[in-house]
């Protein structure tokens, strides 16, 4: 039989136990079987043959886990997880083995067209421009929020945004199809030639991982050196706190440029919890609504508690499970992108 996983990713871990603490699925739990090293365990019988890919335990671990890949960064081996969840995921998530919403979401990505209507309909940013970087609009975010992109376009309006472009293959890699999810990746990198930039953390992560992390900047990096005017709220400086994109943070490594954005324009206020899933985790909060809002409802919490106006996201999914939890929870508390928030920065006081 073909081998499931890279073999040296599986071998590099040493059952240490540093990645228990980091885990949010371990923290609910307290299951071993949840944790990244309990579920490497599980992956290493389904390599060798012990378990059976019909097994429940894996079936349940392999959905239960985020994905999150806040185990990597404490991870002494340098155990590439969230590679080994995608290949992981790819043997076990074929046929009616897959979450039913999964395979309704990965076919209607795969509808190229589907995202140039949408983008069109939603009024998503479009700028046709030669030998410009590209800003990469997505799918779920040309859909549910396009004033992301018109933020974007508003405060780097250097940057093109090609509206026939198509999905970078992030939802189909971490839900059963890996190699799709790369060939997308591929054809979206030779579709916007030179530096891509993207306003969701999980593409980021996923493009650069494929195409090269120097062809690849998160809006954060790309602005970072631009000078924004104060968010005022009734004359005072807006409070507000940051919502990290797991992918953006612990796949590449970018946390500190979105937080230096808001510190030059508002009263920031940095949430104990900021590096910790907020349980949207792509399509997650689909699979598993129940711990999705369990971790939410903790999330918001801690954002009533720090008394801020604005909560950033700098990921489409986040910003949709914050909006919807803040909804739930009836908090006055808006939940916004990091793009839009800068572009009220360019408004003056209102």
């Amino acid at each position: 039989m073909a081998a499931l996983f890279d073999a040296d990713r599986l071998s590099r871990c040493i059952s240490c136990g540093f990645c228990l603490p980091a885990c949010p699925t371990y923290a609910m739990t307290g299951d071993e079987a949840s944790s990244p090293r309990g579920r490497i365990t599980l992956m290493r019988a389904l390599e060798a043959g012990r378990l059976d890919v019909d097994d429940p335990t894996l079936a349940e671990q392999a959905s239960l886990c985020l994905g999150c890949r806040a185990c990597e960064p404490v991870c002494p081996a340098g155990v590439e997880y969230g590679q080994l969840l995608e290949q992981w995921r790819g043997a076990q998530w074929q046929g009616r083995r897959r979450p039913l919403i999964v395979r309704a979401l990965v076919l209607l990505v795969r509808l190229r067209p589907a995202h140039r209507l949408a983008g069109i309909l939603r009024r998503a940013a479009r700028r046709r421009a030669d030998e410009a970087d590209q800003l990469m609009l997505g799918c779920v975010e040309r859909t549910l929020f396009p004033r992301v992109s018109r933020a974007a376009l508003a405060l780097a309006p250097g940057l093109a945004a090609d509206p026939d472009q198509g999905c970078c293959g992030a939802l189909h890699a971490h839900n059963g199809e890996p190699e799709r999810g790369a060939a997308l990746a591929r054809r979206l990198g030779d579709d916007l030639p030179g530096t891509i930039v993207t306003t969701s953390g999980g593409c980021a992560a996923h493009l650069a991982s494929v195409i090269g992390r120097e062809r690849v900047r998160e809006f954060s990096e790309y602005v970072q050196d631009q000078r924004f005017q104060p968010v005022l709220i009734d004359g005072r400086p807006a409070r507000v706190t940051l919502q990290d994109s797991c992918h953006l943070r612990n796949g590449l490594g970018v946390w500190r440029e979105p937080r230096r954005l808001l510190q030059s324009v508002a009263d920031y206020v940095e949430l104990p919890s900021a590096a910790t899933c907020c349980g949207a985790a792509g399509t997650y909060s689909l699979v598993r609504p129940r711990e999705s809002r369990a971790l939410a409802k903790a999330k918001v919490a801690e954002i009533e508690a720090a008394g801020v106006d604005m909560v950033v996201a700098v990921n489409p999914g986040c910003l949709r499970q914050l909006r919807q939890a803040l909804r739930r929870h009836r908090s006055r508390v808006r939940a916004v992108h990091l793009t839009e928030f800068l572009a009220l920065s360019t408004k003056g006081p209102h």
